[in-house]
């Protein structure tokens, strides 16, 4: 399976994909890809190589995130990814729903600039430094 890209941020927000994709490449990830609604993250995956590790945010346009995450566990080449929710929702419904459906990690985005930076360290050293992926 190729994995030529570490990190795959599906984000509508431009301002959480800036600095989510900033904090990443302060820590030399620059293997990443963002799309901006469902639709296109898994029309992206259909053409592209597969990433190491998803970033998804549930409040997308188009197709939501847990859409998304239904789709991608449910075909063959991307049901082994982890997929790590990054969301503003606290909903317990869209946690119980995220986890029934097969997410690795569901992460509320801290509000806080500071907190916001650190997650997403933690997030890139974890999945794509320490974690062992199958590839």
């Amino acid at each position: 399976m190729d994995r030529s890209i570490d990190i795959l941020l599906v984000e509508d927000s431009d301002e959480d994909a800036e600095l989510t994709l900033r904090t990443l490449r302060k820590q030399k990830l620059t293997k990443l890809h963002r799309c901006s609604d469902g639709v296109e993250a898994l029309e992206y995956l259909k053409g592209s190589s597969l990433p190491r590790v998803i970033l998804l945010d549930l409040k997308l346009p188009k197709l939501n995130g847990l859409e998304v995450l239904k789709e991608l566990k449910k075909a063959e080449p991307t049901k082994s990814i982890p997929v790590v929710v990054l969301t503003s929702s606290k909903e317990d419904r869209d946690l119980q729903a995220a986890y029934e459906l097969g997410v690795n990690s569901y992460i509320v985005k801290p509000v806080e600039f500071d907190k916001f930076v650190t997650a997403i360290e933690t997030l890139g050293m974890y999945w794509v430094g320490l974690n062992e992926s199958r590839s």
